[in-house]
């Protein structure tokens, strides 16, 4: 089945096409009546337009700048040019500068306490091998050397030395 389409699409005419165009040609001419209306009394359209500080002869109103509040978190902070006047009109008391303190962490003494616990495990080492036919004297020394070791694991870290670092 064949089918034949005859006729000129030129010629169609689409009614909602034609009353689309119309209105909006109605929109055009009442928004050109309203201009001419407007520059007819003579009161300008007030309008956003850059201005260049360069060309600006007064400051600015304000500024606004990132900063921090008291616990550290990001604010927005607004520096206001009529305070920043007065603050400047009235000037405060200069408070004398701090200065920066220094701290020293000294952990002397608890290196000496290690270096001690490893000088007894060398020579309860030396015993244990001198004793090496006596047995309970053996048992005893060994028992000594375990408790030196446990000693030893436990102080000779980071950790301990900051716990027990005398700071000044």
């Amino acid at each position: 089945m064949s089918m034949e389409i005859s006729g000129n699409y030129k010629d169609y005419k689409n009614e909602y096409l034609e009353r689309a165009q119309t209105e909006q040609d109605k929109v055009k001419r009442t928004s050109q009546e309203q201009r001419a209306e407007d520059k007819s009394e003579g009161v300008p359209i007030p309008k956003d337009e850059y201005i260049s500080s360069e060309k600006s002869s007064s400051k600015p109103s304000g500024l606004y700048r990132l900063g921090q509040d008291e616990n550290g978190n990001p604010k927005v902070m607004y520096d206001d040019p009529k305070r920043a006047a007065k603050a400047k009109d009235v000037q405060p008391k200069e408070e004398p500068a701090k200065q920066a303190e220094k701290c020293t962490t000294n952990t002397d003494n608890v290196d000496r306490e290690i270096e001690k616990l490893k000088e007894e495990k060398k020579q309860l080492e030396q015993q244990i091998k001198a004793a090496a036919g006596d047995k309970e004297k053996a048992k005893v020394l060994e028992k000594k050397l375990a408790q030196i070791e446990g000693q030893l694991s436990q102080k000779d870290n980071d950790t301990y030395r900051r716990q027990n670092a005398v700071i000044s």
